[in-house]
Order: C-alpha cells, then structure tokens, then sequence
C-alpha cells in the first residue's frame, strides 16, 4: 500500500512539474499584455500635457519640463523595446512548446494540452469544443501530463 502512495505521490509531482513547464506561455503572455498597458498609459500620459496659456504674463521656466517629457518618450521607447524582446521569446517558447506537445503519441492528449496551455482555454470550454465530457478532459489531460513529463522533463 505504502508503494502505491509513493508512486501516485510521485505522479502528482511529475505532472505538476509538467504544467509549470507548460503554464510558462501564460505567464509570459500575461506579462507582455502587462508591459503594453504600460506603454499606453505612458503615451496616454504624454498626450494629455496641457497646452500653454499665452494671454497670461509670461514667465521663464527651466528646461526641466522638457526633461521630463523626454524621459517619459525615453521611457516609451524603452517598454517598446522589451516588448520587443518579449514578444520574440514568447513565439520562439510557443513553437518549442506546440512541438513539445506534438511529440506526444495520443491524439487528444495533444488536442487537450494543445487547447489548456497554448489557447488558455478553460476544461469546460475544451470539453464543448472536443465533444468530450468535462471528466473526459480532466483525465485525458491528467494522462497527457504525465506523457509530457516522460518525454520531455524525466531527468
């Protein structure tokens, strides 16, 4: 019985290693659409400087209005820059992903991981989609995990 336990401990371990690996296009899309929120409340910023008044009496300012204005462009250019990058990193991951996911053997295993962690969608939405029975998915899912995990993470 002991033996039993420690071999579905085990699973459990192999197939939560497997989703973390998995769930990392999640996260990186969730930071990318993150950094892009960013850019646009900056440019939003930017735009919403107020015009001048001429009619009032004219007073000299410093150059630092000016600075900051180009810090908040430099910021800009920055953020669209690292969502440069960020965006690259995410199709290389996805299509090292998607053909991670292709290796496997069983063709709903692939549909279901394909479906949870590259589309995001929800069981139940991969369920109606499938025309399986949302069990059906949990256990399809729970055997492609583990699949995943041999091919692919088992050290």
């Amino acid at each position: 019985m002991k033996l039993i336990e420690n071999n579905s401990e085990i699973e459990k371990e192999n197939m939560a290693q497997a989703k973390e690996y998995l769930q990392q296009l999640h996260k990186a899309d969730t930071i990318i659409g993150q950094r892009i929120r960013e850019k646009n409340e900056l440019r939003a910023r930017l735009s919403n400087i107020g015009s001048l008044d001429y009619s009032r009496e004219r007073v000299r300012t410093s150059t630092r209005g000016r600075a900051g204005y180009e810090q908040q462009i430099i910021k800009i250019v920055d953020l669209e820059n690292e969502i440069d990058c960020l965006i690259d990193a995410y199709d290389d991951l996805r299509h090292k992903i998607i053909g991670q996911i292709h290796d496997l053997n069983n063709a709903d295993q692939i549909k279901v991981l394909y479906r949870r962690y590259v589309l995001c969608e929800k069981f139940e939405e991969i369920a109606d989609g499938l025309s399986f029975s949302v069990r059906n998915v949990y256990e399809v899912h729970s055997h492609g995990l583990q699949a995943f995990w041999s091919i692919h993470l088992e050290k």
